[in-house]
């Protein structure tokens, strides 16, 4: 059988063809050079080295800023008419100020209903730059205002025992700003259980309408508590990580200034922002007044709470746990009491470390303040005292933590080391004034934070 015959080649068509076949060879022989000059470059010393394209730089989110969230006690619920009998922050705008730590380009809020038994609807929310960058102020800067969404959407429904995060948003935020977070509530939330951080020792507004995007709010309630705000996360390069701090009112800043940040986790972030070596390095302050590491007190146990507090954080790298006193003080003052609480607390101190090396965390154990002279813990007999320094000096001792800050050595009297220095204790010779928490912050050695 004889083949069909080719059709017949034009002197056009045989130019068209040639040109496809040349462009293909020089195409192939292209990317045939660009892959062997990406994969191969010639050292110095003539050998051949793998070379790969500059990678991007990467960027992951970090939480700048927390507020350990707990169950808001009675006399701790925003003021009448903010509150009535079955229901709180009804048609209710709450403007609140917070300082971060590290700063962002790009930045997301948490809001918590962590202790809510019923939904918590969050109906509109800004973010803005506060008047003069100050703390505790019901003005904006003009012009700064930002709505925040969720999911794409202007409000969300925190369901119960939740938290919601919101979309990510472009705001230039400065190392160590205050940020102005304003909520208004329409419905507000139908229950009494409202989620709070009541020690704010920042001053919040309350106003009825919605004025989340009011540059002032004439007339507004002020209160010292943060409500709803449970952290500031922002997107930063691989080097920024965190350092959450565990622990109770001596962190949280009983004795500090109302507005003017100066708690100890607050003066230990200026301190390592001055140096270039630990200027990417967030600090989180996780701590509560009343807060103990065995049993509920003022917000869930240490225990309880490791994993939401400081497992489940942003970016942390480092733990600092400086918490232990209301637990010996809390406990009756007998032998029997104290040898039990003393061992529980060092168990205690084990399954943290276990638990956030298991994150990649390492834990730097602070030791415990004296007491001597403050009505409730100091005991005549000196069973809590004994307490103490049992726990320190197994704080102390190598190879328990990974690293020790020793807090009691920073603050004691050298005359009676069972006393705060006089000048340093804010009258109950239990907490620090802003002083005494500057001796802390001076006291963690900023090398804690370099990665090795």
């Amino acid at each position: 059988m004889t083949p069909p015959a080719s059709p017949p080649t034009t002197p056009s068509g045989r130019t068209r063809l040639t040109g496809l076949v040349t462009a293909c060879v020089l195409a192939l022989a292209l990317l045939v050079t660009a892959s062997a000059l990406t994969a191969l470059t010639q050292r110095p010393d003539g050998a051949s080295a793998a070379v790969r394209p500059p990678a991007a730089p990467q960027r992951h989110w970090v939480n700048t800023w927390t507020a350990m969230p707990q169950l808001t006690e009675p006399g701790n619920l925003p003021p009448a008419p903010f509150t009535g009998d079955d229901a709180v922050l009804v048609d209710t705008t709450l403007r609140q100020t917070l300082r971060v730590s590290t700063g962002g380009h790009r930045m997301r809020l948490r809001f918590s209903n962590a202790f809510g038994d019923t939904p918590l609807p969050l109906t509109a929310v800004t973010v803005a730059l506060p008047l003069h960058g100050e703390a505790g102020v019901s003005a904006v800067e003009p012009r700064t205002t930002r709505r925040v969404t969720f999911s794409g959407r202007a409000s969300t429904t925190v369901p119960a025992g939740a938290q919601v995060v919101s979309d990510p948003l472009d705001l230039e935020l400065r190392p160590a700003s205050n940020l102005t977070v304003t909520a208004y509530l329409a419905d507000g939330q139908r229950s009494l259980a409202l989620t709070s951080h009541p020690g704010s020792r920042t001053t919040s507004y309350l106003v009825h309408g919605d004025h989340t995007r009011d540059t002032d709010l004439p007339g507004a309630t002020p209160v010292d508590h943060w409500y709803l705000i449970s952290d500031v996360e922002v997107q930063a390069d691989a080097s920024t990580e965190a350092v959450a701090v565990v622990g109770d009112s001596l962190t949280d800043g009983r004795g500090s200034t109302t507005n003017a940040n100066n708690r100890w986790p607050d003066q230990l972030y200026d301190r390592l922002r001055s140096r270039p070596a630990t200027a990417h390095v967030a600090v989180l302050n996780q701590a509560a007044g009343g807060n103990r590491v065995l049993q509920d007190g003022l917000g869930p146990n240490v225990l309880a709470r490791l994993d939401r507090d400081v497992l489940a954080r942003s970016g942390v790298a480092w733990l600092i746990v400086f918490e232990g006193v209301n637990d010996i003080g809390t406990a009756d003052a007998t032998p029997a009491a104290q040898r039990r609480v003393t061992e529980d607390l060092i168990a205690a101190y084990r399954q943290i470390v276990v638990r956030a090396h298991a994150q990649g965390i390492r834990v730097h154990g602070a030791t415990l303040l004296p007491f001597g002279g403050n009505t409730s813990y100091d005991d005549p007999a000196g069973e809590r005292e004994k307490s103490r320094q049992a726990v320190n000096a197994w704080i102390r001792t190598h190879g328990h933590f990974d690293a020790v800050i020793d807090f009691d050595r920073a603050v004691r009297d050298p005359a009676q080391p069972d006393r705060l220095r006089p000048a340093l204790h804010d009258g109950d010779w239990l907490h620090l004034n802003p002083e005494g928490y500057r001796m802390l912050a001076d006291a963690v050695p900023a090398g804690l934070f370099r990665r090795s």
